[in-house]
């Protein structure tokens, strides 16, 4: 309690600082509100709130950065805005590169199986992503990325009780366009874009495409020389995506917009690295921690696609309405190595089927005093799997041909959506901001367990020369449906101090749903879906156009968490313990977020950000072989939140007879956190990322060239794990699923380079 005590002092501290500071800064400025500089800030425009809106008059925390940025910086996939983004994490999820781990203000999902809900919602031009698989989106013909810090329930609806990250394309106008990229780098990297528009009808019609391939070796191999034929290449990349684009203005007054995207990654599977030796094979562990070893197919594949239809149409200079079409489809076939021995003794090929609808309907107001959106919201999902827990070696021990838990089922869902939100100026100071969204939901679980005295696959030729039995192999043990309603508010005041400061304070609250246990053993109830309520404070703040400064404080309260949970089985004498999903946790969270930009001259801009957080577990329950409950909270962790985020960057503008360049380099630190939620089995020590790039423009921007320096330092740091072992009590740990020590970690990006160079007509 010291530690906490002392940590929200200083937070109180430092904000109340902050909010003094900033005060008596805009006083001098409106003081000296006459003098002019050269030198200013981009004016950023965010659709945060479902409105294009300035940056500054939006009293929500985010981040928003844009194209011009990322280009500039050799930014090429989301994962890597979490650098510019306080107290937030964007990582690739464990064993592929294309799902995502998302955690804001240490809220998110920790497990990308069918059936658990995401915690962070993923969107695409307001187009919600429903699941994890593909949602590690390279960056391709987007204007920003913005990043909602906090639960967004009253615009956005489930899933974003951490926060929204939203791609936002941009409407085409203009003449004939064509953007050529090609960027070359070490470990072969070999990356190939085009895009353009094409103006079919000057001002009416337009249609645009977007192309690339990215292709990358591997960072490390699989060590073994027994993989027959296949690829041994770890952490490599092979993408193809692409994107078409239509949009129709017929009239000032109606406009049309008619998305379809398409990706393909078939880079391999990712091994991990061996935290601890194998107590069932000889082989070492590996020099390199981006070298494995493997007894499943080194192949995978994640393909996603989608198509939205967007129609505005503005009935007056006040009102409009706007309905959104969409829908997606993502197939992942995967293969993780749970072990990563060369033997099989924890091995999972699984499968992943989505199919997700949605619709929306919009009515907006925008008025001097008044401006509110409402709308109507239709989902519909499938969320599908199968997967194969091969335990081969312990079926041996047992005597056994084989030993195979196969598991498979699906969580599907249906909900409705009534929402509004309006802020109204009450005086020239004062506004109000009211919001709401009340969601129905259905949802329908199925799955089937149990063990199989075999190796089996999913499919047939999943291996070279296997086939699948027929029909079903397991039970169904689990049919069930569960509905619930959810009303999530939200109120805001905020008060313009002058024209260049904005200080706000919110409530508002945000749900994840409810869900079936995608492992159930038996035919288990639902759980209730997880709730956060959030507490704002903050300002927004500029001066003489060359400094801006934005930070909000925030207090997060966490109930209803879904974890497994020990509990005896209902027919037991109370010796057995079977696990079950429940609302078993609670969690509170202290924080603050800064971001600083300061123009210092014409040429030299400087930016900074900061995220302080402190997240614990208040009450984990589990059960004695009794039934009687305890609490565990203090083996429990919020996992991927570091208490410390920072990020300090700078750009400069050089003009010459060559050309323009723009030279800019940031350094990015996380302190010290946790990936494994129970017990601290896997941390990271604190580390920092240093990065630096240079561009060129030639003199008629028709020609651009950019090196750029990635991870300088070549740090080593975690971004995922698995854990199935237990600490034995005397420094040591005990064998987990499988017979084995099975304690594996990922790891982000090495240090790399790459030249980009691009031509635009």
């Amino acid at each position: 309690m010291k530690s906490r005590t002392s940590k929200i002092s200083y937070l109180a501290i430092a904000i109340a600082a902050t909010l003094t500071n900033n005060i008596a800064f805009a006083e001098e400025a409106e003081t000296n509100k006459a003098v002019e500089k050269d030198s200013g800030l981009e004016i950023i425009e965010v659709t945060a709130r479902k409105s294009l809106e300035g940056l500054q008059s939006v009293p929500v925390s985010l981040t928003s950065v844009g194209s011009m940025q990322m280009a500039q910086r050799g930014i090429s996939s989301i994962t890597e805005i979490q650098q510019f983004s306080p107290n937030t994490t964007l990582q690739a999820s464990r064993g592929t590169n294309s799902t995502l781990t998302a955690f804001v203000r240490g809220v998110g999902q920790d497990d990308p199986l069918w059936g658990y809900e995401p915690g962070v919602g993923i969107y695409i031009d307001d187009v919600y992503l429903a699941r994890p698989q593909g949602a590690v989106l390279d960056i391709i013909d987007v204007e920003r990325v913005e990043i909602l810090r906090g639960p967004q329930g009253s615009l956005y609806g489930k899933n974003t009780i951490g926060g929204a990250i939203k791609y936002v394309t941009k409407k085409m106008s203009g003449d004939l366009e064509f953007d050529l990229t090609a960027t070359a780098g070490d470990y072969n990297r070999q990356d190939y874009k085009v895009a353009g528009k094409i103006p079919v009808i000057d001002d009416k019609l337009y249609v645009g495409f977007a192309l690339a391939s990215l292709t990358r070796d591997g960072y490390g191999e699989f060590l073994q020389s027994d993989l027959s034929g296949q690829d041994s290449e770890n952490y490599n990349k092979d993408v193809f995506a692409g994107r078409i684009t239509v949009e129709f203005t017929p009239s000032d007054d109606l406009f049309f917009r008619f998305n379809y995207d398409n990706t393909v990654d078939d880079s391999n599977a990712k091994g991990g690295y061996r935290l601890l030796p194998s107590i069932l094979t000889e082989a070492p562990v590996p020099d390199s921690v981006y070298d494995s070893y493997t007894s499943m197919p080194t192949w995978n594949k994640v393909e996603g696609e989608g198509f939205s239809l967007v129609a505005e149409y503005y009935i007056n200079d006040t009102w409009s309405i706007k309905s959104v079409t969409a829908s997606r489809d993502n197939n992942s076939k995967t293969n993780i190595d749970f072990d990563n021995t060369a033997e099989r003794i924890f091995d999972v090929p699984a499968i992943y089927d989505d199919t997700q609808f949605s619709q929306e309907f919009q009515l907006n107001y925008n008025s001097d005093n008044l401006t509110f959106v409402s709308g109507l919201y239709y989902f519909d999902s499938e969320s599908c799997g199968h997967f194969d827990a091969i335990l081969e070696n312990l079926g041996q021990a047992l005597d056994l041909p084989g030993l195979t838990r196969e598991v498979t089922g699906c969580n599907n869902s249906e909900s409705y959506s009534l929402y509004g939100q309006g802020s109204y100026n009450l005086s020239d100071k004062w506004s109000l901001t009211l919001g709401a969204r009340y969601t129905q939901e259905e949802k329908v679980g199925q799955v089937s367990n149990g063990l199989i005295f075999g190796t089996v696959y999913p499919e047939t030729d999943w291996v070279p020369g296997y086939e699948r039995p027929e029909g079903e192999l397991v039970p169904e043990v689990l049919s069930g449906t569960e509905d619930w309603s959810n009303f999530t508010p939200r109120i805001g005041a905020e008060y313009q101090y002058s024209d260049d400061m904005m200080l706000f304070a919110s409530f508002s609250q945000g749900f994840k749903s409810g869900t079936f246990n995608p492992r159930a053993s038996t035919n288990e109830e639902a759980v209730d879906p997880e709730s956060v309520n959030s507490y704002e404070m903050g300002i927004k703040s500029e001066w003489n156009n060359n400094l801006r400064i934005n930070a909000t404080a925030f207090y997060i309260d966490h109930t209803d968490r879904q974890f497994v949970t020990a509990l005896p089985l209902p027919d037991g004498d109370g010796s057995e313990i079977n696990q079950r999903l429940g609302n078993i946790g609670s969690s509170t969270a202290t924080g603050l977020e800064l971001d600083v930009e300061y123009a210092a001259t014409d040429a030299l801009s400087l930016t900074f950000s900061l995220g302080l957080i402190d997240a614990e577990f208040d009450e984990v329950i589990s059960y004695l072989p009794d039934g009687t409950a305890t609490d565990i909270s203090d083996t429990y962790n919020i996992t991927n939140t570091p208490e410390t985020t920072a990020n300090f960057g700078f750009s400069y503008e050089i003009e010459s007879s060559l050309g323009s360049f723009v030279v800019n380099g940031n350094y990015y630190y996380r302190s010290d956190y946790v990936l494994s939620p129970t017990d601290l089995l896997v941390t990271q020590d604190g580390y920092g990322l240093l990065n630096f790039g240079v561009n060129w423009y030639s003199e008629d921007d028709a020609w651009t060239a950019a090196l750029h320096w990635k991870n300088v330092t070549d740090e080593e740091y975690k971004i995922g794990n698995y854990g199935f072992v237990a600490e034995d009590g005397n420094g040591g740990y005990l064998p987990g699923t499988g017979g084995d020590q099975t304690l594996i970690a990922y790891y982000g990006d090495p240090s790399t380079i790459s030249l980009t160079v691009g031509y635009h007509f």
